[in-house]
């Protein structure tokens, strides 16, 4: 598994649904850069069981992320109309309707490969024929961009784990509070906490308070 904190993330341009309906052709994140910080988060499969608790939750709580000046997107390897099938489906019924957020259409795969959150393997037998061990499906990868593109924060659950948007929403408090006061978060920081100066006599001074 990669690790790609520190590092510029992988652009890309693909299809993607947008506002919930409309489909666009050349989605990129291209369009934060200097602008916002960006959550982009992967999912297995439209369709599916824990999937859609997850991107209703990032729903519930996108005005939080907005407030922060952050853009969530949503990536999967369905296709688009897959996502948009899936958008006009009632949450009662399974379905992601009302969803607003970005959901892009990693439909080739390489995506969910240069963030390497690809799961499976794949390879060419002797007679030189594509094969693959295991579904070719993104596993539950999120990562924090800031806004030069520079990735600051990434999780990767396994396909059955759900993911906390309370933490997601707690780690670009972090990132915000270092970048606006310049001092670093301690263990189990929250938002409204004091911080750390990363001196030996702010470390000192913060231990001897808590």
């Amino acid at each position: 598994m990669a690790v790609l904190v520190g590092k510029k993330a992988p652009l890309f341009k693909a299809k993607a649904v947008i506002n919930g309906e409309e489909i666009v052709a050349d989605y990129s994140l291209e369009q934060f850069l200097g602008k916002k910080h960006v959550i982009l988060f992967f999912y297995p499969k439209d369709f599916t069981f824990v999937c859609p608790t997850e991107l209703h939750a990032f729903q519930a709580r996108l005005k939080e992320f907005e407030q922060r000046n952050v853009a969530v997107v949503a990536v999967s390897t369905d296709t688009e109309q897959s996502h948009w099938g899936w958008l006009q489906l009632s949450k009662d019924h399974g379905g992601i309707q009302g969803v607003t957020y970005p959901i892009v259409a990693d439909t080739n795969k390489t995506i969910s490969h240069n963030y390497d959150v690809l799961a499976g393997e794949w390879d060419y037998n002797d007679e030189g024929e594509m094969t693959a061990r295991g579904e070719l499906v993104a596993y539950r990868g999120l990562f924090l961009i800031d806004k030069n593109g520079v990735v600051r924060h990434q999780l990767v659950n396994d396909l059955p784990l759900g993911r906390s948007v309370d933490e997601a929403i707690r780690i670009i408090d972090a990132l915000q509070f270092l970048e606006e006061k310049g001092e670093v978060c301690p263990a189990n920081w929250k938002k409204g906490e004091e911080g750390l100066k990363a001196t030996h006599t702010g470390v000192a001074d913060y231990l001897a308070k808590h």
